[in-house]
């Protein structure tokens, strides 16, 4: 069952093949609302393109999800009404020329807009700041953003954040709307050992106070729901148990002689990937 706050996020058998092959394919799921879920594997596997698959930003080609007892693919725009997505290269980017302070009120702004109920739009302006201002305070504290120690406090340019706060900025945009599923893409990317930790611990905070987080990865903590792309792609599992079976696996006697069709199968992953990526952007 879902709870208020979370969707329920379940695959059978779901893939997307663009023109030159399959992006992603055989996907099952099962997470309950609140799961902490990593799409884990390397760079051009289809990882972003599962991501944008799930929150029904792209559509998918074979099988099924339900995100939210919504259907993929048949309802990605109730999946887009629930669902959340942080930054993602070429299609959902934070702007560069704007402050902190600017592109959280546009990101209030367009939620207000879009998603928001239309008697919101006729209250009293100063009502509608206050109760604008409120809502941003409480997505930055759950992002654990603190204005006050950026450089030029609010006015701080997006540009100049560090790696880590670009990823809180982007999750307290994201937590506006307060979405069922927050995905977030190449959450660890250009993040140290212990910036990434962090990075895990607000999901993980996030997660607890029952929003199901989805998040793109190179490798995922031992305590979540991994999803896995391209060639080691599998039922999710246990992390710890996976290792195990890939460490067993990469023993075994037909290693080499598999090596050449797996190159093969990873340049057409990658080409496919860029050909569904082209596609979310033009969309």
């Amino acid at each position: 069952m879902d709870s208020p706050h979370g969707a329920a996020v379940k695959a059978e058998n779901f893939g997307l093949r663009g023109p030159r092959g399959w992006v992603f394919r055989g996907v099952v799921l099962d997470a309950d609302p609140g799961s902490l879920i990593a799409v884990e594997g390397p760079s051009g596997s289809g990882r972003t393109c599962l991501l944008l698959a799930l929150t029904g930003r792209m559509k998918a080609t074979e099988g099924h999800a339900e995100i939210a007892g919504h259907r993929l693919p048949k309802h990605m725009t109730a999946v887009r009404r629930i669902a959340a997505l942080g930054p993602v290269t070429g299609v959902n980017e934070l702007d560069q020329s704007l402050t902190v302070a600017e592109q959280l009120r546009e990101g209030a702004l367009l939620q207000r807009r879009y998603e928001g109920p239309v008697r919101a739009l006729l209250r009293p302006r100063g009502e509608r700041r206050a109760g604008t201002q409120a809502r941003i305070d409480a997505a930055l504290a759950a992002a654990g953003l603190d204005l006050a120690g950026l450089p030029k406090g609010p006015r701080t340019s997006v540009r100049d954040l560090e790696r880590l706060e670009a990823v809180r900025l982007s999750v307290a945009i994201a937590l506006l709307g307060s979405p069922r599923l927050l995905a977030l893409d190449d959450l660890d990317l250009k993040l140290s050992d212990a910036e990434r930790a962090e990075a895990w611990t607000l999901l993980r905070s996030i997660a607890a106070r029952g929003t199901t987080v989805l998040a793109v990865c190179s490798d995922a903590p031992d305590d979540v729901t991994v999803l896995r792309t391209g060639a080691a792609a599998a039922e999710p599992e246990d992390k710890a148990e996976a290792d195990t079976e890939a460490t067993a696996s990469a023993t075994g006697d037909n290693s080499a002689d598999n090596s050449a069709d797996t190159d093969d199968d990873t340049d057409d992953d990658t080409k496919g990937t860029d050909d569904a990526l082209a596609e979310a952007r033009r969309a």
